[in-house]
């Protein structure tokens, strides 16, 4: 049986790992196919195809996003699969939302300096070099600098949506984000749900076409696969799944820990070609 991991990031964004080194460890753990997944970037996409060719190796790159959104004061992350990435205007939308990006990061290392905590912009960008910048480069050059141990007591204390450095997007609503996607051709899921904490917004943006839950993910345990699950049921969406991979940005090197059926591949390239 084949299987997909559906959420891979490259250091496009906020991985640690390149596109080569993305494609080449799905090769060894036996993937058909991983979707690459980048923070509102889509430059890691032809790399990995390029290099998958190249080294012929048999992993297929499904081209996708995570566009991120704000309702609320809540973060929102929607997945785009088989999107038309090369589209001018799309590329246009999300250099915005990347500038966007840039500047969240300014307002942040000042509050942080507000708080105690000496981390220059600078310091955040050397670990950004290309593609777009996000609050997980925030904690790495933190923890770089040795003002937290940990990259969880950088999110808990300082920049997750609860700590006092934390600084919201500004750029899109979810509606915006999910009819940018479908614009491409691509089709919208809700990434880890569980993480967002507000399943009342699920019924909400289905009216504004989402297509399917991430039910399986690394942050997800039994209790809330399973109640995601009867969501996506209830809801008639499309049930995906993958681990989020940030290479050796987190505690774990998740890449293909969470997989699911090649089917669901299949299921989701027939709505893109409905959409």
């Amino acid at each position: 049986m084949k299987y997909a991991d559906l959420h891979v990031h490259t250091n496009y964004s906020d991985s640690t790992f390149t596109p080569e080194e993305v494609v080449s460890l799905a090769g060894k753990k036996g993937l058909a196919a991983i979707a690459i997944c980048d923070h509102d970037c889509v430059d890691g996409i032809e790399p990995c195809r390029d290099f998958a060719r190249r080294s012929d190796i048999d992993v297929e790159i499904i081209p996708s996003v995570e566009v991120t959104a704000e309702k609320d004061n809540v973060e929102i992350h929607l997945l785009g699969y088989f999107i038309d990435w090369k589209d001018a205007d799309f590329q246009k939308e999300l250099r915005a939302i990347r500038d966007s990006r840039v500047e969240r990061i300014y307002k942040m290392t000042e509050k942080l300096r507000a708080c105690g905590v000496e981390i220059s912009p600078e310091d955040v960008f050397k670990l950004a070099p290309r593609g777009s910048v996000s609050r997980l480069h925030v904690a790495r050059a933190m923890l770089k600098a040795g003002k937290v141990k940990t990259l969880e007591e950088a999110f808990d204390k300082y920049i997750g949506a609860s700590g006092t450095c934390y600084s919201p997007h500004t750029h899109f609503e979810p509606r915006e984000a999910i009819e940018l996607i479908l614009r491409v051709k691509g089709v919208p899921v809700i990434a880890h749900p569980y993480t967002m904490g507000r399943d009342s917004f699920i019924g909400e943006f289905k009216g504004y076409g989402l297509k399917g839950i991430e039910v399986y993910h690394s942050d997800h345990n039994t209790s809330s696969t399973k109640h995601y699950e009867s969501m996506a049921k209830e809801h008639g969406l499309i049930a995906t799944g993958g681990s989020d991979c940030h290479g050796l940005g987190k505690a774990k090197v998740l890449l293909g820990r969470v997989r699911v059926p090649y089917d669901v591949v299949e299921t989701l390239r027939r709505e893109s070609q409905r959409v």
